[in-house]
């Protein structure tokens, strides 16, 4: 047997040789920041009688709800999941929006023969909602929600699962997330990790797990794809 350490492929090689590009969704794909925050207040207000500050409500996005829950209330968890569900679903199609260029984006992607998938922190019926509501079922080959798997991101486990519906090798997909919670799950699965500076996290968040590269604007994903990736490397201070 061989001593000689295996090579790694360069993030710039791996793109190259790309697999299948992988989705967080809300923040990500369809703008649901807003709602969230609304959603979060409402729930505290009504069952704590006190909202706790906007950062602490949002710290958690990119987890699953009941982990969020847990967090800050953990004797309250099932009241504040009942409270939240309720407000946010009644509130879900006139508050969530799809970014711009998000679905002229999926299609040439798709026009481009790239394999999709969403990985999603939040439940089934939470994520159809939105999946549903924007057209984007079309494009996702495979869809991983909080009820498909039992870890978690930050855990890549969830990543790992979507590339092993694809019959993908995960090192040879795209991670686009906007939360730290999205990166951690990429570098850690050791996918290649985008950071998605459009949602609901300030970008030094977003950059501080180590990814490759980082977009302003979904827009811009199909020319780092194409090759631009020099453009597009995350710069963190």
């Amino acid at each position: 047997m061989s001593d000689t350490p295996s090579i790694i492929p360069s993030p710039e090689m791996r793109l190259q040789e790309l697999q299948a590009v992988l989705f967080d969704l809300d923040g990500t794909l369809i703008d649901t920041v807003e709602l969230i925050l609304v959603s979060m207040r409402h729930a505290t207000r009504e069952v704590l009688g006190a909202v706790p500050p906007d950062d602490v409500l949002m710290s958690g996005v990119g987890m699953p709800l009941l982990t969020q829950f847990r967090d800050f209330a953990p004797d309250h968890v099932d009241e504040l999941l009942r409270v939240y569900r309720e407000f946010n679903h009644v509130h879900h199609d006139d508050m969530a929006k799809a970014y711009p260029g998000t679905l002229e984006v999926l299609a040439e992607l798709r026009s481009r023969g790239i394999r999709m998938g969403i990985v999603t922190s939040k439940g089934d019926v939470a994520a159809t909602m939105g999946i549903d509501r924007f057209g984007l079922r079309e494009f996702a080959e495979v869809i991983v929600t909080a009820d498909d798997v039992e870890i978690h991101k930050p855990d890549p486990y969830p990543l790992a699962y979507a590339a092993t519906l694809l019959n993908v090798d995960l090192r040879y997909c795209v991670y686009v997330g906007d939360s730290p919670h999205d990166m951690l799950a990429a570098v850690s699965g050791g996918a290649i990790p985008v950071a998605a500076l459009w949602g609901a996290f300030l970008p030094a968040e977003v950059l501080a797990p180590g990814p490759d590269f980082a977009l302003s604007d979904i827009r811009d994903l199909p020319a780092l794809l194409a090759g631009d990736a020099e453009r597009f490397t995350a710069r963190r201070s």
